[in-house]
């Protein structure tokens, strides 16, 4: 079992920037991929980012690119997502998520943190 606890959210103006934490216990040697979710009001769950476990690959979604940076620590089992020049369409509940292998769902999440993004 792995379980993963967010941590960073809150609110901020535009163009602000907020880090979140993701604490990672268990099994996090397991670990395959480690990834960020948001999901919006009224919105499906989408997904933000994205590193694998040596941190030698991340990838992003478009609407955060350039913008986003995930990061992980492994001494510390950590991952973090740097959230720079955020517009009010980043407000959502953020989810860090987990899964053991490149084939397989991402099947351990932590509760989220709500970030609120003011205009």
């Amino acid at each position: 079992q792995v379980q993963l606890l967010e941590s960073g959210g809150g609110s901020v103006q535009a163009g602000g920037s907020l880090r979140l934490s993701c604490a990672a216990s268990g099994r996090t040697g397991s670990v395959y991929k480690m990834a960020w979710f948001r999901q919006a009001p009224g919105k499906e769950r989408e997904f933000v980012a994205d590193i694998n476990w040596s941190g030698s690959s991340t990838s992003y979604s478009d609407s955060v690119k350039g913008r986003f940076t995930v990061s992980r620590d492994n001494a510390k089992n950590m991952v973090y997502l740097q959230m720079n020049n955020l517009t009010p369409e980043d407000t959502a509940v953020y989810y860090c998520a987990g899964k053991l292998a490149v084939w397989a769902a991402y099947g351990y999440w932590g509760q989220g943190t709500q970030v609120t993004v003011s205009s």
